[in-house]
C-alpha cells in the first residue's frame, strides 16, 4: 500500500545504462553491455521499492536526464526526473537536499546499488526523521551508506568526504556528533559493486521479480 504523504520524498540517485560507463568493476565478469543491462534492472528494481513506499519519488539522473532509459522510468513509474549536477557524489546529494528539502518535511536519498533495500526500510526511515531524529541511514557492510535521509541539510556531512572508501559511515558518524545530531541507524545490508556481489545479488533472487524483469532501454 502506498503512502500517501507528500511531506516525504524518496531521491533516487542513478547512471544512465550507457555500456562501459556503469557497473565498471563488473564489467571482467559480465562484459560491457552485460554490465549495463544490470544497471537498468538495479534502477527498475529501486523505482520500484521506492513508489510502494512513498510519494512523491523523483529520479535523480547522471550524467544528465537525456537517455531514453530515463524517459521510461519516469512514464513508467510516474517519477519527477532530474539532472544531478557536476561534482562529486557529496557535491551532488548536498545539491538534490537543497532542492527538496524546502518542498518537504524529510527527505530520503537512496542509489541503485543495494538491491536488498526494501519499501520496508524506507517506511522505518521516514518513521525514524518522524519520531525526533535529524537523519536516519542505512549503513552498507563495506563502510559506506545505502541510505540517507534528513530534515534539515547540512553540507559538514558531505563536504570534503572521501566517498567510496570503507570508512564513510564513520566519519559520517563523528560529524553528526560534532553538530550536535540526533540520527539513527537502520540494519546494515550490502550493495552491488564486485563480481562477488553479483553472486551474492544471483543468489538471492531479489531481482528475479516480474516487475523488473523486462529490459527497457
Amino acid at each position: 500500500m502506498i503512502a500517501a504523504d507528500p511531506g516525504t520524498a524518496v531521491i533516487v540517485f542513478a547512471k544512465a545504462p550507457r555500456p562501459g560507463s556503469v557497473k565498471t568493476r563488473l564489467v571482467p565478469l559480465l562484459g560491457a553491455e552485460g554490465a549495463a543491462a544490470l544497471q537498468v534492472r538495479l534502477v527498475k528494481h529501486a523505482l520500484n521499492t521506492a513508489t510502494k513506499a512513498l510519494r512523491p519519488v523523483e529520479l535523480h539522473c547522471a550524467p544528465d536526464a537525456n537517455d531514453p532509459f530515463f524517459r521510461f522510468c519516469a512514464g513508467h513509474y510516474g517519477v519527477t526526473v532530474r539532472a544531478q549536477v557536476e561534482g562529486d557524489l557529496g557535491a551532488r546529494m548536498l545539491t538534490a537536499f537543497t532542492q527538496s528539502l524546502p518542498e518537504h518535511a524529510c527527505v530520503l536519498l537512496i542509489g541503485s546499488d543495494c538491491p536488498a533495500l526494501t519499501a520496508r526500510h524506507l517506511r522505518q526511515a521516514d518513521r525514524s526523521l518522524r519520531d525526533g531524529a535529524d537523519a536516519v541511514f542505512i549503513p552498507c557492510e563495506d563502510g559506506g551508506y545505502a541510505l540517507i535521509g534528513m530534515k534539515r541539510v547540512e553540507a559538514a556531512l558531505f563536504d570534503g568526504m572521501t566517498w567510496g572508501g570503507e570508512h564513510v559511515m564513520a566519519d559520517t558518524r563523528a560529524r553528526l556528533t560534532a553538530l550536535g545530531w540526533r540520527w539513527r541507524e537502520l540494519e546494515t545490508l550490502w550493495d552491488v559493486d564486485r563480481p562477488e556481489d553479483h553472486a551474492r545479488l544471483m543468489d538471492s533472487g531479489l531481482l528475479r521479480s516480474s516487475s523488473v524483469a523486462t529490459e527497457i532501454r
